[in-house]
This record gives structure tokens, sequence and C-alpha cells, in this order.
């Protein structure tokens, strides 16, 4: 396993592109209200990110991935390609976003509501959230990557959801993937311990009902296999000598 240890010029690339990432979800919060497909915020953040940016929208092409972002609603747990169904309210979607500016990668997404959502869905959004930066708070060097997989799945199980277990976050740079991943379970003290100078994504997904889950026939888009809800929320994490630094933080989150 090989893990890319930044340079100072590399993690002034990755600043930059954290940035980027996380304007994009400022920029579509006012646009996701009942009415909108998903097909239109895919085309209105690809057209920012292009546009506005002068980046690249990673998830294009990206192993075939047909769209610009991934859009995940209700019980969708991930990489949900953006289509023509309209948005309801009630809905809670997730919007992924990772943007490519001079080569580098920046990774982050969101839980949204659609109008009024019920007080269940709102809690597991806000346990989900709550399960992401307990995780950031672990990281610091000499921490492990079971340290960061336990502080999730404590708190998500003790708040009796589930933790997605096929899916994980990872090392981050001029790949989108790079090692090592980043379990979101897992018991204190096990696996590599974290150095100076490492970037990865944290990105729990955490269920209302069991943590099984099956990819539909497109390949992508991966749902909850008792159609219950699932929430995302996902940061990308530079380790620094005294702790981290959050390269995707919103404007909402200081």
């Amino acid at each position: 396993m090989t893990i890319t240890i930044k340079t100072d010029a590399e993690i002034e690339k990755m600043r930059i592109a954290g940035k980027l990432a996380a304007e994009v979800l400022e920029f579509i919060e006012p646009y996701i209200v009942p009415g909108i497909t998903t097909n239109e915020i895919d085309q209105l953040c690809h057209d920012y990110i292009i546009n506005e940016q002068d980046a690249i929208p990673a998830p294009l092409n990206y192993h075939g991935f047909p769209k610009s972002i991934c859009t995940s609603v209700n019980y969708t747990i991930c990489h949900g390609i953006p289509n023509d169904k309209k948005l309801k309210k009630g809905d809670i979607i997730n919007v992924d976003i990772t943007v490519i500016k001079d080569e580098y990668h920046g990774d982050t997404s969101k839980m949204f509501y659609v109008g009024e959502v019920a007080p269940h869905a709102k809690r597991l959004c806000s346990i989900t959230q709550e399960c992401l930066m307990l995780a950031i708070e672990q990281v610091k060097p000499g921490c492990t990557l079971g340290d960061i997989g336990y502080a999730i799945q404590k708190h998500a199980e003790s708040n009796r959801y589930s933790v997605v277990r096929e899916f994980c976050g990872h090392g981050i740079g001029k790949k989108f993937h790079e090692e090592p991943q980043v379990l979101h379970y897992g018991k204190p003290g096990a696996g590599i311990a974290l150095q100076e100078n490492m970037i990865l994504t944290i990105e729990p997904m955490i269920n209302i009902g069991k943590r099984h889950m099956k990819v539909l026939k497109d390949g992508w888009t991966a749902i909850t296999k008792d159609h219950s809800l699932s929430a995302q929320w996902e940061h990308t994490i530079l380790v620094t000598p005294t702790g981290h630094e959050i390269l995707t933080l919103r404007k909402e989150e200081r």
C-alpha cells in the first residue's frame, strides 16, 4: 500500500481544489427546491465548475460515470446518476461534488432538504453529519484508521442506525482515489497510523434501517436493500502537525 505524503506545493493546490468543491455546494443550495430535476442540478453544477471555476468535474466519464456530480435521493446510498425525475417536497438528497483544478482533486458532499422534511429524515441527516465531525475530530498524526471508523460506528449505532460497509473514504490528491481506504467502522487502534501531510476523505453513509445495499443495473446507483432512508456527508481532510485542516469547509461551517 503506497500512501502519498503531500508536499507543501501539493497541499496548496489541494486547498484550492477543496475550496472550489465547497463553493459548488454553496452555489447549488438555493436551486434545490421541489420540482427541480437532478439533471438540472447536474447541469447547473457542471456549468459553474467549467465556466466560473475554470475547473473540471471529476466524476464525468470517470470509469464511465455519465454525469458531472452524484445525486443520491432518499434510499439511494451513493453514486446516484442525475436524471429527469423531479424532486418533491420531503425528499432528502446528497449532492457529491469532486472538482479537479491544476490536476488536484477536491471532494465533498452534503445533505439537502427539499422543502419541509419529516423529523425522522432530518434526524438521520443530522446524526450522519455528527458522525463525520466526530471522525474528523480524531484526525491527527498517530491516529489510526480504526479510530476514525470506530468514532463513526459508535455514534451511528448508539442512535440505532447502521453503517454501510461496502464503500469507504480514501486518500486523494492527483488521483481521485488513492490509498489508504478509510472504513467507516472499526476498532480503536487498528489499522495504519496517520502521518503529517496525508490527505484523505471521510464520507460516512448511514442508514435508518439495515446496512445492506444493492447496486442497480446501471452499475453505479447503490440503494438500501430495505428501501430505508440513507444519508451521507463528506469532507477532504489534511493531517497537520498538531491535528487536521478541513480543506472543503463551507462558509456555514466556519
